[in-house]
């Protein structure tokens, strides 16, 4: 019996300290966090800081590994460490956990480490505003862009690739009037760019002005000289056409922007296949 109890209260006492490390963040989410790594198999946590570089990105600062006991203690591997072992991270869906301020002492770290001011800089100019917003709208995370952007945009709406960084993470959240109101504002600056006039037709087709697309479109068609956009952005008017089963509008579209559906062979494909269903 007495074997029996202290085999449950092993059990209780590794689960309890499993449950202090929760592995449900994504490095996206863990700028300027402490983050273990799920435990290898011998049960060793490598852990480490995880901050955003300007110039290379989401990055792990490696500090070394760690062994949680029976009583939930953080026992760090003795070694001292002797140099930085920096890491580049590619936004994934690794998942690590936040390791908690209460934890900081047991494995001799600081909440915030020292050498993470030379990669601050000025945190509040406009240069790392806008740099952070691009690198997170890279990363496909718009809500946490937009708090870099937003910010930006009070200071100067004017600054370069503002507006139609902005306009991206609008459209990520699918907040498409706001695109379309900061993109109309930087094509009078700039009308013939290939790419904000593309954010532009993909957020009217979204926003229900199909007509306002293909204005655009046809312009751009016409007037732009960088082609890159324009099979994506006739197909972005014609799958509008598509949703809306309207067969009229879409058989026009597919006619007049005919040359640019059929010189991308996902678009064409994409493209025949609509055709197809609606007939």
């Amino acid at each position: 019996m007495n074997k029996l109890f202290t085999l449950l209260a092993l059990i209780i006492s590794i689960n309890l300290s499993a449950q202090k490390l929760q592995f449900d963040k994504k490095f996206v989410e863990s700028e300027d966090k402490w983050v273990a790594f799920q435990a290898d198999s011998i049960g060793n946590y490598n852990f480490g800081f995880i901050y955003v570089d300007a110039q290379a990105g989401l990055t792990l600062e490696y500090e070394g590994f760690f062994k949680i006991d029976q009583a939930g203690k953080f026992i760090m591997d003795k070694k001292e460490k002797t140099s930085s072992m920096k890491y580049r991270l590619q936004p994934n869906n690794t998942l690590v956990a936040f390791i908690p301020e209460s934890k900081f002492a047991e494995l001799h770290i600081q909440k915030t480490p020292d050498w993470l001011k030379h990669y601050k800089g000025d945190e509040n100019s406009i240069g790392r505003l806008y740099r952070w917003g691009f690198m997170y709208n890279g990363w496909n995370e718009c809500e946490k862009a937009l708090e870099y952007l937003e910010k930006a945009n009070k200071m100067d709406p004017e600054y370069k690739g503002l507006s139609v960084e902005l306009a991206f993470s609008y459209n990520c959240l699918k907040q498409y009037q706001k695109a379309v109101d900061v993109l109309k504002i930087a094509l009078k600056q700039n009308p013939l760019d290939a790419y904000t006039n593309k954010e532009l037709i993909y957020a009217e087709t979204k926003n229900g002005n199909i007509q306002d697309a293909e204005n655009v479109c046809r312009k751009v068609f016409k007037e732009c000289k960088d082609k890159t956009y324009n099979s994506e952005n006739a197909y972005n008017i014609l799958q509008a056409h598509y949703i809306k089963k309207d067969i009229k509008n879409f058989n026009h579209w597919f006619t007049e922007a005919n040359s640019y559906l059929m010189s991308n062979e996902k678009i064409k494909s994409l493209a025949e296949q609509m055709k197809t269903e609606l007939k």
